[in-house]
This record gives C-alpha cells, structure tokens and sequence, in this order.
C-alpha cells in the first residue's frame, strides 16, 4: 500500500472509532491529506475536491480538518499572512522547506531534529511538548539559474 493511501486509512479509522460519521465529502478531504504532499489549505482542498462535490460547502472542509487536527491526524501550519496548510501525510512536528517567491511547502529531512529538541530540554529546563523549525527561501524552480 502506498504511503498517500496508508495514511487517508489511518485517518478513516481514526476518524470511525471517534464515532463520526463518514459521509463522501469527509472521505474526499481525507483523500486529498492522505495524498498530498504540497501541504494544502483548506481553500487548496476545498477547490480539487469542488468538481466532485459542487454542492459541499468551504465550512464542510473547514470541520473536517478542524475534526481531524483535534484527533492528531493532520499538522496545522500557520505562517501570518494568508490561510493556514495542512500536512496529513506527516503529522507530527518536522520541519518545512518554505518558498519566499510561489510558497511552495516541503517537507524537509532532518536526522537531528530531535537530538536537538532533547538537548535543549536538558540544557535549558524546559519541558518541549512541541516544536517547529522551517526554513525560508526559494525553491529550485524560483532561484535564478546561474
């Protein structure tokens, strides 16, 4: 199975134990989570699942991803202006490539990332519940060739 429909089946199961219902335009944002790895909005999401769904309202999607950011299964990622993005591919604190020029989202590998958390925590006292690292700049396609 691959990685896009593994997670939209760990999102539907997560999403039945809860008790919610599973409607069709429910199962279409989980889809397009599940699937996507250019972190969309919820506009993002709203605009690929519109064809399908012409009568599903900019709230229906809105509530579902609310519903499934409550239940840890998509990472909410706000940058100020401009809508949030959504990553359900990987839901847990990693950190971003951002585009300054089309902003593009990436996820970004990063071996280090909780060796760095844990350091942290230890030379500072705290208690690291969350964390997030992004990193600015311009993408392949939006840098000058040289």
């Amino acid at each position: 199975m691959k990685q896009g429909e593994k997670r939209a089946t760990q999102m539907l199961e997560k999403l039945r134990k809860s008790g919610c219902r599973m409607t069709p335009q429910r199962l279409a944002v989980i889809r397009i989570l599940g699937h996507s790895t250019h972190h969309p909005s919820v506009e993002q999401i709203f605009a690929e699942m519109r064809d399908d769904f012409p009568a599903t309202s900019l709230a229906t999607v809105y509530k579902t991803v609310t519903l499934l950011k409550g239940l840890g299964e998509v990472l909410e990622l706000g940058f100020g202006a401009g809508s949030n993005h959504y990553d359900g591919r990987l839901p847990v604190a990693h950190p971003h490539l951002v585009c300054t020029k089309c902003a593009k989202i990436e996820d970004a590998e990063l071996d280090s990332m909780e060796l760095m958390a844990r350091e942290l925590a230890e030379k500072s006292g705290y208690q690291i519940t969350n964390h997030r690292l992004d990193f600015f700049g311009l993408c392949s396609h939006c840098r000058p060739r040289a």
